[in-house]
């Protein structure tokens, strides 16, 4: 499978000062300075990091792994950029998506370190969900975030998320489960 993304599955959104597009593997080394920048900030909310987690071959499967999810219509990432000056700021991913009598997906995110609290996560998932909710015609995308994680239950409360549950051990999370917040938002909800 090549790494290089095929033209027609290129997707570009806009919006309040960010550019949304998939990765792509002229992105690694800046994805790689951001993220190890950012390790503290985001090891307590994300799953274990591999030993090879920042290498070239590593960012390399995770090209074919998402290449493939785009492909299926599993999945849709995305990497976040300041509008202004390309700067690479996170990530905004749909993940899980399933059709049928379903059609779901899941929301995950994440913000490098230093841009934190400036409005870019909030501006990438409002311009995410109109694209679940326009074009991949989706009725439902949820989110989970653990209940000490105050800043992200905010985020999706203030988009307009609306709380569903407590799911017990519902994610492992930096080697450990742990119990999770779970939100959702209808394609008929407004976004704020």
């Amino acid at each position: 499978m090549a790494l290089w993304r095929d033209e027609t599955q290129e997707t570009v959104l806009f919006g309040e000062g960010i550019r949304l597009r998939h990765p792509a593997l002229e992105d690694y080394d800046s994805w790689a300075k951001l993220r190890f920048a950012s390790r503290r900030h985001t090891e307590p909310w994300e799953p274990a990091w591999a030993e090879d987690e920042l290498t070239r071959s590593a960012y390399k499967r995770r090209l074919r792994r998402y290449q493939m999810d785009v492909e299926t219509g599993q999945g849709y990432p995305f990497f976040i950029f300041r509008a202004s000056d390309d700067v690479l700021l996170g990530a905004c991913n749909l993940n899980n998506v399933r059709r049928g009598v379903l059609q779901s997906a899941d929301l995950g995110y994440w913000i490098g370190q230093p841009y934190m609290r400036r409005g870019h996560t909030r501006a990438a998932v409002r311009r995410v969900l109109a694209y679940a909710f326009g074009p991949l015609g989706l009725h439902r995308v949820e989110a989970a975030t653990r209940p000490e994680n105050e800043p992200s239950r905010a985020l999706l409360l203030s988009i307009g998320f609306t709380p569903e549950g407590f799911a017990r051990k519902y994610l492992k999370i930096n080697g450990q489960w742990h119990d999770h917040l779970k939100f959702a938002i209808l394609k008929d909800d407004p976004v704020r």
